[in-house]
């Protein structure tokens, strides 16, 4: 029998078109000056970063067709791939951000245009 467990639970998520999965970093909660700022402060900054997940396909390319127009086709839809993979860094506008929570999680759903910049480091989870 299969058994769902801590490791695989996010590998049966499926992310739609230009959507990035992103588990955000836990954000500082002192200023540079030693101030302790409330968690309301940190979570409302327009600019947030965190890790990317899991990348949706990408954003869909129509496809040419020579044929009749009301003929049903067998070609599959292609995608146009996302910048964003999995294991990135990315920097991120907040108020594009779906917050959401799965499995005792916090993670934030955004459209490939609202991120920013990526930060792509081959060993970063090693």
């Amino acid at each position: 029998m299969y058994e769902v467990t801590a490791d695989n639970r996010l590998r049966r998520l499926i992310i739609v078109g230009d959507r990035v999965l992103i588990k955000p970093k836990s954000p500082t909660d002192r200023t540079n000056s030693g101030l302790y700022l409330p968690p309301t402060v940190t979570e409302r900054e327009q600019v947030q970063s965190g890790y990317v997940i899991k990348v949706g396909p990408g954003y869909p390319i129509p496809t040419a067709s020579e044929d009749e127009p009301w003929k049903e086709s067998e070609e599959k839809l292609k995608y146009m791939p996302l910048q964003a993979k999995e294991g990135d860094i990315a920097i991120y506008l907040q108020r594009n951000a779906i917050d959401l929570e799965y499995d005792g999680e916090k993670y934030v759903i955004v459209p490939q245009g609202s991120i920013l910049m990526l930060d792509r480091s081959e060993d970063l989870f090693e």
